[in-house]
């Protein structure tokens, strides 16, 4: 049972970013200072990757724990909506779909989880750093 109304609830999920999100900005400003030149939510690869260098054809996810469904096989019964259900399912699709896609056209792909970027940034960095330089 939710604490909000609909509309309240509404509103609140309404107002949640899906480009440049704290996690992203965190990664895009650490990146920066390091002196890594990358693109922004690359429109021109499939799922526009959040970090793109298309020249070395890597793809950078930052996704979000609730919206790409951190372990939600465990907590998926915790949700009381077949919206959410339907709509954390769908992105957990999508996302493998267009893994695929870019590893089929020669792009490396990492996926990067926002709960990593909280706990210890600095590894998500150099595990991100590593990755570029593989």
């Amino acid at each position: 049972m939710d604490i909000f109304t609909k509309k309240t609830r509404s509103h609140i999920m309404a107002s949640i970013k899906s480009k440049n999100t704290s996690p992203e900005i965190k990664i895009f400003k650490e990146l920066k200072r390091k002196g890594i030149y990358f693109q922004k939510h690359y429109k021109r690869a499939c799922g526009s990757p959040d970090i793109a260098i298309p020249h070395k054809k890597i793809a950078i996810f930052i996704d979000g724990d609730f919206w790409h469904g951190f372990r939600y096989p465990i907590w998926r019964e915790r949700l009381n909506s077949n919206f959410w259900n339907n709509k954390i399912e769908n992105n957990r699709i999508r996302d493998k779909r267009n893994h695929s896609k870019l590893r089929r056209s020669g792009w490396k792909v990492l996926r990067v989880w926002e709960h990593d970027i909280e706990n210890n940034m600095d590894d998500t960095i150099n595990k991100i750093i590593t990755f570029i330089n593989e």
